[in-house]
């Protein structure tokens, strides 16, 4: 038997999930599915949804929050807090920084290498830096 496209994606985010100890779900699947189909790249809760019910992918929007947040508490995904009413989930968990285009609502990666941060305090007794986030708020012209 000849596996299509779908089914060897699914296996791929099958096999993802249960690499990083989550129990691969239909939802989990399908949503790991789309967003980890491409190359590295960020997305809101409100634009997955959008795209995996334009898929045909039937799941609630508090599903797919619930799920980004699962992943990113699993590895897989890294969590961006641009500012208090706009959180972006980022498939490349390695080190790096952004660019943020406001008015387009857009990241952008900076290589971990491009970019030093000096004079991090430090952190209270029993404490440990796990590391520092820093966006780079940019426009066009």
């Amino acid at each position: 038997m000849v596996k299509s496209a779908r089914d060897s994606v699914a296996d791929q985010a099958t096999l993802r999930l249960r690499q990083h100890g989550l129990r691969p779900t239909r939802q989990r699947v399908e949503l790991a599915g789309i967003l980890f189909r491409d190359c590295d790249r960020h997305v809101t809760a409100e634009s997955l949804h959008d795209e995996v019910s334009g898929a045909g992918v039937k799941v609630s929007l508090a599903t797919v929050y619930n799920t980004l947040h699962q992943f990113t508490e699993a590895g897989l995904l890294r969590q961006v807090i641009v500012d208090a009413s706009r959180c972006y989930f980022d498939t490349n968990t390695g080190n790096h920084q952004h660019f943020f285009v406001e008015k387009e609502g857009l990241l952008i990666d900076i290589p971990g290498e491009a970019i030093e941060v000096a004079g991090v305090p430090a952190p209270p007794d029993g404490l440990s830096v796990d590391r520092v986030d820093v966006v780079v708020r940019v426009r066009r012209g």
